[in-house]
This record gives structure tokens, C-alpha cells and sequence, in this order.
């Protein structure tokens, strides 16, 4: 389906490409509450999507409203019969779908009006079907690369929560996440005004998640440089 033709270049999705242990970090985390029919919110070139796929997930409909990102997620997903891809932003016209979850891996801070967005993804969840939410962390982190990325805030834990809840949602679980990546990510984008590489993304995914992954399985971080929240649409 194309509807639209938002104009966004996906550099970040490019090089976020390489982060393969962090991506597969995540739907460790997100995998028991994203049920059989998931919506993914910003699907970009449809990397995270496969991985889903790859998961069990039985119904996959991935919205981009990007032209140039929608063309190469209609190639990496085209032949894949369990999923349908959707060159359009994601609203409640699709509330007759009702899915068993509403995915925004890195997408939510992408939009200006977030908690309407959320107040739209709730009403097209099923009563107890789940909101998965992964976004940047900590305002003072925000740099030119968020900027140039399109990138309108970064979260606090606090502020997603509230944020949440005023969508009528009931959180689950909500914790900051990669608490090792604070510290690079302030030199090398805030204090040094770098860009993002493929190659530091693919080198500190090899070296550093594998690590921060097994650490925060154990002991929850006070802060990190993303926040990861769950939340549900409880029954009436």
C-alpha cells in the first residue's frame, strides 16, 4: 500500500544496521508480550521486521511512511507471506485490525505529537495486547546527530511513564537500558560532534552488548542511554 512520500534518508538505520547482538538484545526483552498480530511503527528498511519475523511472530503489518525507506522494505520483506508492508504513518483507521501489539523500536522520538500517537496505537491494540516502546534516553545527550536524524527529544524514564499512562495504557515494565553506551555516546556526539559509523556501531556491538546484556539481566541501571517500556491495554 503507498499513501505518502515522507522524505527521510534512514543514515541512522544504515549504520544501526551493524548493531546485530543489540537489536537481538532487545527482542530478547520484548518477545513475551508480542503475541501472534504486531503493527511495527516505522519499519524503515525492514531490518527489525525480519528479526520478528524470526521470532514466530505470525502477522507482521509494517508501516513507513518514508518513500525511499518503503521501497527497500517492500524488497527485503516482498516475499515473506506473513507480512504486510504499508507506506503510510500508522492510525487508528487500522483500529479494525486489533493487534496483539504496537511496536516503536527507535521510532517514537521521531515524532512530534508522541502522546497522540500513543492515544492512536491504543485504540488499535486488543484489550490486553501490549504498547513495546525503545527510545533514546536522557536530554543532555541529545546532540546535532539527533538533530540531523529527526530526532525531536530524548525520554526520561519518568517522562515516557507519564506519557504512557496519559495514553490510558497501565505499565508493565519500564527500565533505562545501556547504561555503557551513556558515556561514549556523550563524548563522541555531544562533546566531539561526531556522526554515527558503521564501523564504532558494529565494534561496540560485538564488544560491549554481549557484556551490558548479561550485566543488566542482573543488576537494573540507575540510567542508560535508551529506555525500554511495556505497556498494556487492559480489558474493560
Amino acid at each position: 500500500m503507498t499513501k505518502t512520500g515522507v522524505d527521510y534518508q534512514g543514515r541512522d538505520l544504515e549504520a544501526m544496521s551493524a548493531a546485530v547482538n543489540y537489536h537481538q538484545w532487545i527482542l530478547d526483552e520484548i518477545q513475551p508480550f508480542l503475541g501472534n498480530s504486531v503493527a511495527e511503527v516505522g519499519a524503515g528498511i525492514g531490518s527489525v521486521s525480519e528479526m520478528l519475523l524470526e521470532r514466530g511472530v505470525g502477522q507482521l503489518a509494517a508501516f513507513e511512511p518514508s518513500a525511499q525507506m518503503f521501497a527497500l522494505l517492500q524488497e527485503n520483506l516482498g516475499g515473506e507471506a506473513r507480512a504486510r508492508v504499508i507506506n503510510d504513518f500508522f492510525s487508528p483507521s487500522y483500529a479494525g485490525e486489533q493487534f496483539d501489539s504496537v511496536v516503536y523500536l527507535n521510532v517514537l522520538e521521531h515524532i512530534p505529537e508522541d502522546g497522540k500517537e500513543l492515544a492512536g496505537a491504543f485504540e488499535c491494540l486488543r484489550p490486553g495486547g501490549h504498547l513495546i516502546i525503545f527510545v533514546p534516553a536522557l536530554q543532555w545527550l541529545y546532540s546535532d546527530f539527533d538533530r540531523e536524524v529527526g530526532h525531536f527529544r530524548r525520554y526520561t524514564l519518568g517522562g515516557l511513564k507519564s506519557i504512557v499512562a496519559g495514553a490510558g495504557f497501565s505499565i508493565v515494565r519500564a527500565r533505562y537500558f545501556d547504561i555503557a553506551g551513556v558515556l561514549p555516546w556523550y563524548v563522541n556526539f555531544v562533546l566531539l560532534r561526531n556522526t554515527m559509523g558503521k564501523g564504532s556501531v558494529a565494534l561496540y556491538d560485538k564488544v560491549a552488548v554481549p557484556i551490558m546484556k548479561r550485566v543488566e539481566s542482573v543488576l537494573r541501571p540507575p540510567l542508560g542511554k535508551n529506555v525500554l517500556l511495556i505497556a498494556r491495554k487492559d480489558a474493560c
